[in-house]
């Protein structure tokens, strides 16, 4: 229809058109005169433009086929009849282009961020370096108190890994300076220093250790399992072409150690059963940098401490232990209150004696003397004395008779016990027999030069809880000492226990001026077998060193070839 409507159309311009110029070039005149001609040519001119017209119109019907959208072939073309159709379709065209931009667009600003967020980074770290230089410039100076950003954090850990021994040997001055590794499988670990409670092969106990060595073994199994480019190892496929998945019973054995200042170095060994190769991990857990938790004044210039001593017999020891509570306590500390809780009649007037016979030369009133006429009992004694004082709360300090201590200790129990929140157990140094220990002497020593810190002269007592520093309040709160327990040993473990399993803090260290003088132990035959057996381990523990004690087993031995070195030196002296 509509190639129709401009066929005519455009035939009808095209008449009017050729019939004008006709007109011009011919004149009025020459149509007049000659009509029968001038019908031919028009009639010719009428067909020229007919076929002129049929032509334009076949040019102008391909021009709109080549320009009209594709369509299927039940739709019609836009135009009148389908001018409803092509609004919906230009429509839709539009909203495709308008998408298609505003994708283009949210692209170019999420570039444009990305672009912001780099440029930011490289400032700071031009920053960074900037300030790390001034510094280098002025002189190191301590950052403990201040945030690091944690690409400066990160900087540093890895230095810490270049500053250990873990890729390069260090140069030692001698065998002193080597830092030992300990071994451990997945059950067990092999330790070097064993102290006095560790063996050379146990389970970790202490379940920060258990931990750290589980956590370890599931990061080398971490490492091994998803390797990342530039961990020199292949992949291996199993028996059916699968991946090799390694777990924890792969795991064959492990090593540590810890360099104080920079972090801990792990060595894993992993191999599977059907397989030659090992695969080795080396992990390196860094120390970071010193941080700051809180700084505080502390005054304890008033501070009293109560001491308090069971007792029950011993009063040459008592008298001892009062020697040192004078030369201590009243001449220097003068903050102490002292509480002896005796059991039994026999010795007390002496014991009274003793505490009246210091008074009167040091014009010393503080202390309490509480006694109970019954069978000796550690934590029954300790519990009468920490209830006997009702002046308020108070720290207490539980010791024994055979305790030497100095001003420096009262000071360091001080600070080491807050009521509500801490109590401390120190580590006593534990004096040898001195008739072992000076054999080579006529006298043992006074007992004042004895007290040092050598390996054949005592040991740190670290399996013994009876010397404690706790206020009152804290101890009353927990429960005190557990009743139950008779005679000798246990009662102090109990109650360390308990702190154990509260919120409290437990501060557990050697100090330097806490000394168990040596006593001649009696282990009763009234002790359970577990209390026996203690006795029994604390009293040879307490006697010599390892070597003291190797000389007195090998004594004949030694005896004789001082003979027999005697001898062969006369006779070539003779000779």
């Amino acid at each position: 229809m509509e190639i129709l409507i401009l066929f005519l159309l455009f035939y009808n311009l095209l008449q009017k058109v050729l019939t004008s110029k006709e007109l011009i070039s011919l004149g009025k005149s020459r149509l007049i005169r000659m009509p029968r001609r001038g019908l031919i040519l028009q009639t010719r001119t009428h067909w020229l433009l007919l076929g002129l017209a049929l032509l334009c119109s076949l040019i102008l019907f391909l021009y709109l086929l080549e320009c009209a959208p594709q369509t299927d072939g039940n739709a019609s073309l836009p135009g009148i009849i389908g001018e409803n159709y092509g609004k919906e379709y230009y429509q839709a065209l539009l909203q495709e282009q308008e998408e298609h931009y505003q994708t283009r667009a949210t692209s170019l600003k999420r570039q444009i961020a990305q672009l912001k967020q780099e440029l930011q980074e490289m400032s700071e770290k031009m920053r960074s370096l900037q300030e790390r230089k001034n510094v280098g410039a002025n002189g190191i100076s301590y950052q403990g108190n201040k945030e690091q950003a944690p690409s400066d954090l990160l900087e540093f850990l890895h230095s810490q890994i270049d500053k250990a021994e873990v890729s390069i040997g260090a140069k030692l001055p001698s065998e002193y300076g080597v830092i030992p590794f300990e071994s451990f499988t997945l059950m067990k670990v092999f330790q070097l220093e064993m102290g006095l409670t560790r063996h050379p092969e146990e389970k970790p106990v202490r379940k920060d250790k258990r931990d750290e060595l589980v956590e370890v073994i599931e990061a080398g199994l971490e490492v091994i399992n998803n390797p990342d480019e530039d961990d020199e190892q292949e992949d291996e496929d199993g028996p059916l072409g699968e991946k090799l998945i390694f777990n924890e019973n792969d795991f064959i054995e492990g090593y540590y150690r810890t360099e104080k200042d920079k972090g801990t170095q792990y060595e894993l060994f992993f191999k599977k059963a059907d397989l030659m190769e090992y695969r080795h991990v080396t992990l390196f857990r860094p120390f970071g940098p010193l941080m700051k938790v809180k700084s505080e004044m502390i005054d304890i210039t008033r501070s009293v401490i109560n001491i308090i001593v069971p007792l029950a017999g011993r009063t040459e020891a008592f008298a001892q232990f009062m020697q040192n509570f004078r030369d201590v306590c009243i001449h220097q500390d003068k903050r102490i209150h002292l509480t002896v809780v005796y059991f039994g009649k026999e010795g007390l007037s002496k014991v009274k004696s003793i505490l009246e016979s210091v008074t009167s030369e040091s014009n010393f009133h503080n202390y309490t003397l509480v006694s109970l006429n019954e069978e000796f009992n550690r934590g029954r004694g300790l519990n009468v004395g920490a209830r006997a004082w009702d002046k308020g709360e108070v720290l207490m300090f539980f010791c024994d008779v055979d305790i030497y201590f100095s001003a420096e200790f009262l000071n360091s129990c001080r600070l080491n016990a807050e009521p509500g929140k801490k109590v401390f157990y120190p580590v006593v140094f534990s004096l040898y027999n001195p008739a072992i220990v000076y054999a080579n002497l006529d006298v043992p020593p006074p007992v004042e030069q004895q007290l040092v810190h050598k390996k054949d002269s005592g040991f740190w007592r670290d399996f013994g809880f009876g010397m404690t520093c706790q206020y009152q309040s804290d101890f009353l709160t927990i429960g005190g000492f557990d009743m139950e327990v008779k005679g000798w040993g246990g009662e102090d473990v109990h109650l360390y226990r308990k702190y154990l399993h509260s919120d409290l803090i437990v501060i557990r260290t050697p100090v330097p001026g806490l000394f168990h003088l040596w006593h001649e132990k009696r282990c009763a035959d009234e002790l359970t077998p577990e209390q026996y057996r203690m006795c029994i381990q604390s009293k040879a523990m307490n006697e010599a060193s390892h070597s003291h004690l190797g000389m007195l087993v090998f004594r004949e031995e030694i005896e004789t070839h001082l003979h027999k070195q005697a001898y062969r030196t006369n006779s070539e002296a003779v000779g």
